[in-house]
């Protein structure tokens, strides 16, 4: 009996852990479902010129008005378009509305489109792409770097009337644009172009569409479908139907503008626009050091139903989606500050949505803290599938900015509204926005006029990710064209997160500031698009006093695409690297421009590039010294070689390398230290490149220096490469001081005679160049042959080392040699190494303590080396103190 009780108490435990462990994944699920989705990059084009977030915000923050007349650049006949009467068919009594700057600019080249296909795709195609890219890079990641990955494309837009006109199309195009015309093309084309393979969905719901797309990436990003995820909206009127048909329905502003709110208010303003944010889980976006410019808390979407009309705004309807909003972000109504509404100015639309705010967010609410209204469509018009997306970018910024700006055209409230049934009120001027006791949180609406409604709940970005790097609410800084034709879409050159990495990867230690040269890396895809992107670059940067030279040296490097035309802008300050970003533009040569391309449209730099690792007596005193007190990363790399050679050392390594008394360069160049020094000078430049992006295809490493290729191209690891160097360096140093080394201007067939006559005492000890031979060997013997060779008119040069390197003294010393790294562990080449001992790739002869052995006797085929790699390679790059 007691044996069935511990059975059945043992039992009970097992099901009493089950239930717990079930209890927390269910919280773990329902955490999930609720976590905040961070914005971490936004982009935009909208009228008045406005193209990017900073501009939308300046445009707002000073009370524009960005509507303007017709525009005369698309093909519509104006002058029958326009009539004062309303009952007068086919036209529009309204001439004004919101109009984006040049919508027929794209450059389909940077995105690898013929220029056929490109005519054949509609402005909304060619927008959601430039605004994706943006969109991305605006949160400081490279485009390329998000190929293949799990990214949602979200993007609101409805039919495309671009070529409504089959007799139109150029013959043998009709292909293209009937892709080119379909609104679903627009996400797939973007998620195609950028190789995202999370869903791509385009979204109609008319003018509620870019918000219903944000909500879908939510939940889409918060079920695991998708970790990052595009989502926006997009409305370019190729036609004029819109204006004709709202015309006719009598829903558009005579004088074309947006009076939300406003007694006077009597219509809409038509506009278009595109905006698109990036999303990702707040936590995925804190793990990746992500800037992170606001979240969204909630969302919801529902459906008018069975109303008073299709297209008649539905109240009852737009509570229930403030409330799920609300009930979706785990909030109450007073946890809100304020609302960007739909606020189109028409007589019927604003006073329900103003009633339905009345009776949700106007109630219960705090002593003295009102719902403050206001609608961006007062500035810009109604962006229709844009909208939702344009209230969103204006919210995030006035967030950042802690200010809530003014809605226009507003001379006094609707009287059709009953405003003191709750305590909502009109943002007729701009207000601060304080953060107290918590973070600062506005809703968004908007209202489809196919009967779909959704609302957004934002949120200011926690404090320990929106902080900036240089204090404050410091905004994000985006070079947002090329001064060109889309040339190049944009160039982020900020990044205000609170970690240090940007200005300690630049030069900074601890977070102190950046002393010294920084560069500035600009890259494009063509000759003129080069250019235009330093006229805009040296245009962002000189409109921000605030952001500083690593910050934009930084983004430039690592959060943006590099490609084939480049050039780099070294300076020590503002002014310097400006003028030479206005140098580039100008096409002008100038002191601080490293222009080695010379933005020449034949430079073929799709070859390979190749590390060079020197040899022995390249060695210096204070060798990196500038770089171990600016750059932690080799800090860091240098410190860890020393830590494992120091033990086989006298003296500590760092000392000898950086402690330029007079009695340490003698010491530095003993073959001991200047082995082992230049073999974490080695490693620590290569670490450093590696941590801005630049990796070897091939190494080639010259004498000791194949040693940290062949750590570089995994034949060792670190430890095991250190134990080889402190072998070689010491038994090299404990050898009899004497021998000597030079070089002769003359081929191994032309000294071959002459070799034999020394009997075998002199050896080549390296091949570094067609014409020039490097012997080894006793003093007296390397005196006759220079002195022979100088008498037959043949330059020769001693150099200046303690032994004859690559001879026979070296005999004594590679049998211990063999022993003392005989129980290392050897790998294969990961990547190719291209072996002194035959100038080729090396293969498994180099995984044995033979080959290294041989590495010190046999002689040094450097030049059949760079002969094998030529052929394929765009850049050599030598690591060492300096060039040889």
């Amino acid at each position: 009996m007691a044996g069935n009780e511990e059975k059945l108490l043992d039992y009970l435990k097992r099901v009493t852990a089950d239930l717990r462990q079930t209890q927390r994944r269910l919280r773990d699920v329902e955490s999930a479902g609720h976590e905040p989705v961070a914005i971490v990059g936004m982009s935009c084009r909208f009228p008045g010129g406005v193209r990017s977030p900073e501009e939308l915000w300046e445009l707002v923050a000073t009370e524009r008005d960005a509507v303007s007349e017709l525009p005369t650049d698309r093909n519509w006949d104006l002058d029958r378009l326009f009539h004062p009467d309303p009952e007068h068919p086919g036209t529009s009594y309204a001439r004004e509305g919101g109009f984006i700057d040049d919508p027929a600019g794209f450059d389909a080249a940077f995105f690898g489109i013929s220029p056929r296909e490109a005519l054949g795709m509609a402005p909304q195609q060619r927008l959601a792409l430039e605004a994706s890219w943006e969109a991305i890079e605006h949160a400081g990641i490279d485009p390329e770097s998000l190929r293949g990955s799990r990214t949602g494309t979200f993007i609101g837009c409805d039919h495309l009337d671009y070529c409504s006109d089959a007799s139109q199309v150029p013959e043998g195009s009709a292909g293209y644009f009937t892709i080119g015309s379909s609104a679903s093309v627009v996400s797939g084309r973007v998620a195609y172009t950028l190789g995202l393979e999370g869903a791509a969905v385009t979204v109609d719901t008319a003018c509620s569409s870019s918000l219903v797309a944000m909500h879908l990436a939510c939940q889409a990003i918060r079920q695991g479908e998708c970790d990052t995820a595009l989502a926006g909206g997009v409305a370019v009127m190729s036609s004029t139907a819109p204006f004709i048909g709202f015309s006719e329905l009598r829903g558009l502003a005579p004088d074309g503008r947006s009076k939300a709110f406003s007694a006077n208010s009597d219509g809409m303003t038509l506009a278009e626009g595109v905006g698109v944010l990036l999303l990702e889980r707040l936590s995925d976006a804190r793990q990746s050091g992500h800037r992170v410019l606001a979240v969204i808390r909630g969302s919801a979407v529902n459906q008018d139903g069975a109303s008073n009309g299709l297209t008649a705004p539905n109240g009852p309807a737009q509570q229930r989606v403030i409330r799920q909003a609300l009930a979706n972000a785990r909030l109450t109504p007073s946890d809100v500050d304020a609302v960007e509404a739909h606020g189109t100015g028409t007589t019927l639309g604003d006073p329900i949505e103003a009633q339905a705010l009345l009776a949700t967010y106007g109630q219960e609410r705090p002593e003295g803290r009102p719902l403050w209204l206001g609608s961006i469509k007062s500035n810009i018009g109604h962006a229709q599938m844009a909208a939702g997306a344009a209230g969103v970018i204006k919210m995030v910024m006035a967030m950042r900015h802690g200010v809530l700006p003014a809605s226009l055209h507003i001379d006094a409230p609707t009287p059709h509204v009953d405003w003191s049934a709750g305590d909502v009120r009109l943002l007729t001027e701009a207000r601060e926005w304080p953060r107290d006791e918590r973070p600062r949180r506005a809703g968004v609406s908007s209202f489809g006029i196919s009967g779909t409604n959704a609302h957004l709940i934002l949120e200011q970005a926690p404090e320990e990710v929106a902080g900036a790097a240089r204090g404050g609410e410091a905004e994000p800084v985006a070079v947002v064209g090329d001064g060109t034709t889309h040339e190049e879409p944009v160039a982020v050159v900020g990044d205000d997160t609170t970690h240090e990495e940007p200005v300690a990867a630049l030069g900074a230690v601890e977070g102190e500031p950046v002393d010294g040269p920084v560069p500035w890396v600009v890259s494009a895809r063509g000759t003129e698009a080069l250019r235009g992107q330093a006229r805009a670059l040296a245009d962002r940067v000189t409109a921000d006093p605030e952001v500083t030279p690593a910050e934009v040296g930084w983004s430039l490097l690592r959060s943006r695409t590099l490609f084939d035309h480049r050039a780099v802008v070294i300076g020590q300050d503002r002014h310097e690297l400006v003028a030479g970003l206005e140098a580039l533009a100008a096409g002008e040569p100038h002191p601080a421009l490293v222009h080695p391309a010379q933005a020449t449209s034949t430079t073929d730099t799709s070859g390979q590039t190749v590390f060079l690792f020197s040899g022995q007596g390249s060695q210096r005193p204070g060798m990196g010294a500038g770089l171990y007190h600016r750059f932690p990363v080799f800090t860091e790399a240098f410190d860890e070689v020393c830590a494992l050679l120091d033990p086989h050392l006298q003296h500590p390594l760092r000392h000898v390398v950086f402690d330029t008394d007079p009695e340490h360069p003698a010491l530095l160049n003993h073959t001991t230290y200047a082995q082992t020094a230049l073999f974490a000078l080695h490693i620590a430049l290569a670490r450093l490149l590696h941590s801005l992006g630049v990796h070897p295809d091939a190494v080639i490493g010259h004498s000791i220096g194949e040693v940290a290729a062949a750590h570089i191209a995994g034949v060792f690891d670190l430890p095991d490469a250190c134990r080889l160097v402190a072998a070689r360096a010491t038994l090299m140093g404990h050898l009899p001081t004497g021998g000597t080394m030079a070089t002769i201007a003359a081929t191994p067939d032309e000294l071959a005679h002459d070799l034999t006559a020394h009997h075998g005492y002199v050896t080549i000890a390296a091949l570094n160049t067609p014409g020039h031979t490097v012997i080894s060997g006793p003093t007296e013997h390397i005196t006759a042959l220079t002195t022979t060779w100088n008498a037959k008119g043949r330059k020769t040069r001693t150099l200046t080392v303690s032994h004859a390197f690559h001879s026979p003294q070296m005999d004594p010393i590679l049998q211990p040699f063999k022993e003392a790294i005989n129980e290392l562990t050897y790998h294969p080449p990961t990547i190719p190494l291209i072996s002194n001992l035959t100038g080729q790739p090396a293969d498994d002869h180099i995984t044995t303590p033979d080959y290294w052995a041989q590495h010190i006797r046999q002689p040094v085929h450097f030049h059949p080396a760079i002969t094998h790699t030529a052929p394929h390679t765009a850049i050599y790059l030598e690591l060492g103190p300096d060039p040889t």
